[in-house]
């Protein structure tokens, strides 16, 4: 297993695995699967080449099974924060602490960050392994977006957690 940061290059195994993640798991993305589509990957390359944003892939045999992005926020008053988004595992991978490991990799990565104090995240309320990892990863909760997004057939409700770096 290889984790590492992605580049432009990885733009379209990124593209392939976010629609694979809105296929999946719709209610844990903000984004619906018919917008991704139509977004052409050019987009994905510029978004994997921004300066105040990091994402890393976890590869098994060169495919890309697992990813997390960390985006720092870039109004001055509040550089010092950065939000966790973005977070999948493809479900045959999930089990096996890739999650885990990913998420420790953005968090060694965020301590190296010159400036950055706070991580934030946003999770669907009942996602309990995801609020298990992140407690795990000392991530608190702060509060609850309740009806934070909405489908046809119903609410979602998000847990905010934040942890101090």
């Amino acid at each position: 297993m290889e984790i590492r940061k992605l580049s432009v290059q990885d733009a379209q195994a990124y593209y392939d695995l976010r629609i694979e993640a809105l296929k999946n798991s719709p209610d844990a993305f903000s984004t619906r699967l018919e917008d991704a589509i139509q977004r052409p990957v050019e987009k994905t390359a510029e978004n994997l080449a921004l300066e105040n944003a990091v994402t890393f892939g976890a590869f098994r045999g060169g495919v890309l099974c697992g990813n997390v992005t960390l985006l720092r926020n870039e109004a001055p008053k509040m550089q010092h924060r950065a939000l966790v988004l973005a977070v999948y595992v493809t479900p045959e991978k999930r089990g096996n602490g890739l999650a885990l490991r990913l998420m420790q990799e953005l968090l060694h990565y965020a301590l190296k960050w010159q400036g950055l104090e706070r991580l934030d995240l946003m999770v669907a309320s009942n996602n309990l392994p995801a609020i298990t990892l992140y407690k795990r990863l000392g991530f608190e909760k702060y509060g609850t977006d309740i009806r934070a997004m909405k489908t046809p057939e119903k609410y979602i409700d998000e847990d905010l957690m934040v942890k101090f770096i």
